[in-house]
């Protein structure tokens, strides 16, 4: 029971977050979303018994990824902005 519990906690937190990271206007936030998300993906592949899974996904998804997208944020700029198409 409590196991289950906890899954649901970790796809709840999965799910959040990934919305976070969409709903976010400054891309650095969304960036640190991504790597939230990635995180407690990693901990749901180890609880699912996948630790080679779950060390690859923190490794690759929370740090290789994240450190990509800081220094492309960097490159360009930080807010996303904003236009209105229909005028």
């Amino acid at each position: 029971m409590i196991p289950e519990f906890i899954h649901w906690i970790l796809l709840a937190g999965i799910v959040t977050t990934a919305f976070m990271a969409l709903k976010s206007r400054d891309l650095l936030a969304s960036v640190i979303y991504l790597a939230a998300m990635s995180l407690v993906l990693s901990v749901e592949f180890y609880m699912l018994q996948a630790p080679d899974v779950a060390i690859a996904e923190a490794a690759v998804g929370a740090g290789l990824t994240t450190a990509i997208f800081i220094i492309a944020i960097n490159r360009t700029e930080r807010y996303e902005n904003v236009q209105n198409k229909g005028s």
